[in-house]
């Protein structure tokens, strides 16, 4: 981790990994990383096959954005839609959502929350592994 100026630059080697039965999360800034104040920024991993059960986040907007796989994205309770490399998804506050990967190989998603506080809840998520910086799954 390298501060630069008021920035901050963090490798994902460097964070640590939340890991579950469908996948793992590495949130690589947030208030208590980078000081961010408005977002927190983050990287999932869906397994084949798996994915995070229907849920919200009550108090924050989130963004998701596809960087390799495929899978069916729901949001606000509606028939979930094919999403691929390149789609944006963006889920309003409190709005129910889930993504599913149909593929065969790991789906990768960037995620953004705003404002910043809903990566705290994710180690209240049952079966949730904290697994240290440096340390793989």
């Amino acid at each position: 981790m390298a501060k630069i100026g008021s920035g901050h630059i963090i490798y994902g080697d460097e964070v640590e990994t939340l890991a579950f039965d469908w996948g793992s999360i590495k949130i690589l800034s947030a208030p208590d990383l980078t000081g961010a104040e408005r977002m927190t920024f983050g990287m999932v991993i869906l397994n084949p096959g798996k994915g995070h059960d229907r849920h919200n986040h009550p108090d924050a907007d989130e963004v998701i954005y596809v960087v390799s796989g495929e899978g069916d994205q729901m949001v606000d309770d509606k028939p979930p839609l094919r999403v691929r490399p390149g789609a944006s998804i963006y889920i309003p506050q409190g709005v129910y959502h889930s993504t599913v990967n149909t593929g065969w190989e790991p789906m990768r998603l960037i995620i953004v929350y705003a404002p910043p506080g809903s990566e705290r809840a994710l180690r209240e998520i049952p079966g949730c592994q904290v697994i240290p910086p440096g340390h793989t799954p």
